[in-house]
């Protein structure tokens, strides 16, 4: 099978043709995968494609497992089905339909979870959801997962605390209010005099929103285009000068719009699925990296 990667992104990554041959693959591969958001039958198409098998090797989801496609009800139970492996971390609608779970926040227009909603499985889907983490480091194969993006000021060690504080919230009995009051982009930098509400909130829209930066740390959560478009005061996340998680490989999703992008020690694997465009299966333990698409309808 012959796989050829269109450019993504803009810091020059290259079109690339590689051949997957089952017979060469090792016992265990790695791979990750970008925002589901409801399209379940292109990720099953890509993990054919692959010979993926769940009882040697691992998936790494990059969170927004839900809404706006068609199947967020077979995608969850999907994933949870997976068990040990599959990791997946938490992103913005994933948290949005908690909220709507818990009664404090409505189902938009374009919001597709309802399914979930009905469903007979719903507890029991919406605990195991609850208890997913925001941030996965794997020492091994050094790669870190996360949804979003890291403010500059954080490094890798300062991210994974922080992680966990909210973790550690959302698995708890005041989860709800954690869900009620995480919306809003205020504040937008970081500061570690930052507490309570105002601090898990900054420390959530991170990890699950964040694709901006200004040169001196302050987050904007408002423009969502590819970068060029942004004020010019406005920086990628991983392309701020002096970040202090530079140099840690961070595979991330969240940006359909940066789209498939490998520059600067991070690789987007957004590429628009649930928008008709494709849906990108990243082998991360292969050098070099290996990278499959298939189109969504």
């Amino acid at each position: 099978m012959t796989v050829v990667v269109p450019p993504g992104g803009q810091s020059g990554s290259q079109p690339s043709t590689f051949i997957l041959q089952p017979s060469t693959l090792p016992t265990m591969s790695i791979y990750a995968v970008g925002d589901l958001q409801g399209c379940l039958t292109p990720l099953q198409r890509l993990l054919d494609q692959v010979h993926f098998d769940p009882a040697t090797d691992r998936l790494w989801l990059v969170g927004d497992l839900v809404n706006r496609g068609p199947e967020s009800l077979e995608s969850l139970r999907f994933v949870r089905g997976l068990g040990e492996a599959a990791i997946t971390v938490l992103g913005n609608h994933d948290l949005h339909l908690l909220a709507i779970h818990q009664g404090v926040h409505r189902v938009r227009r374009k919001d597709t979870v309802q399914p979930i909603l009905d469903a007979p499985d719903r507890d029991a889907l919406m605990h195991w959801l609850r208890h997913r983490p925001l941030m996965h480091h794997d020492p091994h194969i050094q790669w870190t997962l996360l949804h979003a993006g890291l403010p500059p000021q954080w490094d890798l060690e300062t991210a994974r605390g922080c992680a966990a504080e909210v973790e550690s919230v959302l698995r708890g009995a005041d989860y709800p209010l954690l869900l009620e009051r995480m919306y809003g982009d205020e504040p937008d930098q970081w500061s570690e005099s930052l507490q309570g509400w105002e601090r898990l909130r900054f420390i959530t829209n991170c990890f699950t929103r964040l694709r901006y930066c200004s040169a001196d740390g302050h987050v904007d959560m408002e423009y969502k285009g590819a970068p060029g478009g942004q004020l010019p005061h406005l920086l990628p996340w991983f392309a701020v000068p002096g970040r202090k998680s530079a140099g840690q490989r961070i595979v991330f999703g969240h940006w359909s719009t940066l789209g498939l992008y490998r520059g600067d020690d991070v690789l987007c694997l957004d590429t628009g699925c649930v928008w008709g465009q494709r849906m990108t299966l990243a082998r991360l333990d292969s050098n070099p990296l290996e990278t499959v698409q298939t189109k969504c309808p």
